[in-house]
């Protein structure tokens, strides 16, 4: 009986600690979606919507330990992939602008060649 019933103190316990670092994760991504929105520079976006994806695997991991479904951690990782993805083709579009603004700039100042 005894024992019983520290196994039930233990998962509450470690229920709360769940539930407590997914508040606090939902917290931190509604700030970093506030930073992605206002910016200033484009570096800045994406590093937040990189670290929103970062935060919702987490909020992923969390979960599958919370509700005892393995099935979570497969999608997490599948999230994942397609967070490094995305993150990735934001750069290079980025970086494709940034360098036909840098060219167009270089080119005004040569006298147009």
């Amino acid at each position: 009986m005894v024992v019983t019933g520290e196994l039930t103190a233990l998962g509450t316990a470690y229920r709360t600690v769940y539930v407590g670092a997914l508040v606090f994760l939902a917290l931190m991504i509604f700030l970093c979606l506030i930073r992605a929105v206002k910016g200033p520079r484009v570096a800045d976006r994406i590093v937040a919507v990189n670290m929103i994806g970062t935060m919702v695997m987490v909020i992923i991991a969390i979960l599958a330990l919370l509700l005892e479904e393995g099935y979570l951690v497969d999608i997490c990782l599948i999230y994942a992939m397609i967070s490094f993805l995305a993150v990735v083709v934001l750069t290079k579009v980025y970086m494709g602008v940034h360098s036909e603004k840098k060219d167009a700039r270089e080119a005004k100042r040569n006298g147009g060649f």
